[in-house]
């Protein structure tokens, strides 16, 4: 069985355990994403196209990982004039391997990465001492901002105007 996607504007033929690169998607390795943009299926002999029977058609994933593509350097020059540019672009890209086509409306098991989920987990109890401290420290500056005042310079500009 495989199915023809669609993703970051470029179709994909895809079965079971195959790896694609697309154009990136926000994601963690690890991460479940999801193709509902089904535009055909293939099962053995039998050939859907029927755009209701494709929207109850969902391709699952996993990411692999987050990658960047080849250089492509842009390079203008205009003769006889001194005139030249180079510029060069890095894609950002993602691979994704293909885990199930699923089809009766089915959804697959969303889940992060359990190195995504371990960091996140770190990430949020860190933040909550940091607040704390952050606070106790505006307390402790507040009075001592208040407390120190600056003499008036006016004695300074009432000497210089009288000599």
């Amino acid at each position: 069985m495989f199915a023809v996607i669609k993703t970051g504007g470029k179709q994909f033929r895809v079965a079971a355990n195959d790896k694609i690169t697309v154009a990136k998607i926000e994601g963690n390795p690890g991460d479940t994403v999801a193709f509902g943009s089904v535009l055909m299926l293939t099962e053995g002999e039998k050939t859907t196209l029927d755009a209701k029977a494709l929207g109850e058609i969902t391709v699952a994933g996993e990411i692999v990982e987050q990658a960047r593509g080849e250089k492509v350097i842009a390079f203008k020059k205009r003769r006889r004039q001194n005139s030249k540019r180079k510029r060069g672009f890095r894609a950002e890209l993602t691979v994704i391997r293909i885990t199930d086509i699923l089809t009766g409306g089915k959804q697959p098991e969303m889940r992060k990465g359990e190195v995504a989920a371990a960091a996140a987990v770190e990430t949020k109890a860190a933040a909550k001492p940091a607040k704390a401290a952050k606070a106790e420290a505006a307390t402790e500056e507040a009075p001592k901002k208040a407390a120190a005042k600056k003499a008036p310079a006016k004695k300074a500009k009432d000497e210089a105007s009288e000599a």
